[in-house]
């Protein structure tokens, strides 16, 4: 049996007053989606517990089977396994992320682009090894990521403050959402020593020439400890791999066991290598039973608020993923296809919320599926009355008893 996942990153919405009272994928073309949905056996899964903030961390903790309760300690120890940064266990890895504030009053300043104008992973390579060079130190040290998203380890770290990821507040001041409570001085400090280098940085000087957004201040959220996680792997004794642009997901399969399997041209936005995804998968299944396949371009698109974005992105996933395994998988054997999405990103909203999502399962098997007929939206999924609560769940009946979900 051949198990895969195709998982659109805050590609479920609300209806939404720029769609006319739609929502997204009610608006997009996908066949594909569909096609699984109605042949398949479509319902909602709940994949952040109450208590949580709904990001993508806690959300795909969920959708690989894990209970974020039990295993989750925050965001930057996911992705510094990613990027085979070792953690001693009073270690504290925070996400960092290169970020444009408005103003340079603080007391009017404001969260005016939570990725730096989508700045180049090449560029932001410069600033974030400018960092280190400048203010890191043997405790506190910076690596180099992905586009925007990077990562600041704090080594045998004094204690842990409050944060707030810099995607929830897009146009907001800042300064009710500065690190705050224990140890919170030691990280504003760092926060602000950054802004004073970055002010008069190169790259920035650069993109202001150019026309684009500077990379002004860095924003360290997400932080925790490393987890303590039983591989996915080893628990269902099978072989996988994860696939997608962007490190926390890449941490996450690291942790769960599964093998890292990079895509040439995948950047963790709308312009990404969608067809190299697909094309990876249909390989790596050659030879694993479990592949994770992630785009992150919806969720790109909802945090902007950009409708038309949204759209595209949720269609070139149909067309070029999720078509080309649909009509290439049974070439592979027996298989289960689980697509969905790990939390709605709300066009209306521009943030994550912890609404229930749709998800659809396709088995080779005939009488694993309901063949309900019904399309892949929200609403459909609402109606059929099927909701995994708590979501992780999903993962052990998708892997091990899918029948039992229909009640044989």
């Amino acid at each position: 049996m051949k198990y895969i996942v195709l998982l659109g990153d805050g590609m479920a919405d609300y209806p939404s007053r720029m769609l006319g009272g739609k929502t997204p994928l009610e608006c997009a073309l996908t066949p594909f989606l569909d096609q699984i949905a109605g042949q398949g056996t479509l319902g909602l899964v709940d994949t952040v517990p109450k208590g949580y903030t709904p990001g993508s961390d806690v959300a795909n903790l969920s959708v690989l089977g894990y209970n974020p309760a039990e295993t989750y300690t925050g965001r930057g120890p996911l992705e510094a396994a990613s990027m085979g940064i070792n953690l001693e266990p009073d270690d504290i890895a925070y996400r960092c992320n290169l970020v444009t504030i408005g103003s340079q009053d603080t007391d009017e300043a404001f969260m005016d682009d939570f990725t730096a104008g989508h700045i180049s992973s090449v560029e932001a390579r410069e600033i974030i090894q400018s960092i280190d060079k400048n203010i890191g130190s043997s405790q506190v040290q910076f690596f180099p990521g992905v586009g925007y998203r990077h990562l600041m380890v704090w080594r045998n770290a004094a204690g842990s403050p409050e944060t707030t990821p810099p995607h929830d507040i897009p146009g907001k001041p800042i300064l009710p959402y500065l690190p705050s409570g224990d140890f919170s001085a030691e990280v504003r400090d760092l926060i602000k020593r950054a802004a004073v280098m970055l002010k008069d940085h190169p790259v920035n000087i650069r993109r202001l020439e150019n026309g684009k957004k500077q990379a002004n201040s860095i924003w360290l959220w997400g932080q925790g400890k490393k987890p303590q996680i039983v591989p996915l792997t080893r628990k269902y004794d099978l072989t996988g791999g994860m696939i997608s642009a962007v490190d926390l997901l890449n941490g996450l399969g690291v942790n769960a066991g599964l093998k890292p399997l990079p895509v040439e041209g995948a950047t963790g936005y709308i312009d990404t290598n969608y067809e190299g995804k697909a094309k990876m998968a249909l390989e790596a299944l050659k030879f694993m039973d479990f592949v994770f396949l992630h785009l992150e371009a919806p969720d790109e698109m909802g945090h902007e608020g950009n409708a038309e974005g949204k759209i595209k992105a949720i269609e070139f996933f149909d067309e070029k993923i999720v078509g080309p395994i649909v009509n290439n998988i049974s070439n592979l054997g027996e298989y289960r296809l689980l697509v969905l999405s790990d939390h709605p990103t709300p066009l209306d909203l521009k943030t994550h919320v912890g609404d229930p999502s749709p998800f659809a399962v396709l088995s080779s098997r005939k009488d694993e599926n309901k063949a309900s007929g019904c399309p892949f939206t929200e609403s459909a999924a609402r109606e059929s009355g099927l909701l995994v609560s708590p979501g992780y769940l999903l993962m052990d009946k998708f892997i091990q008893n899918w029948s039992s979900i229909l009640g044989k």
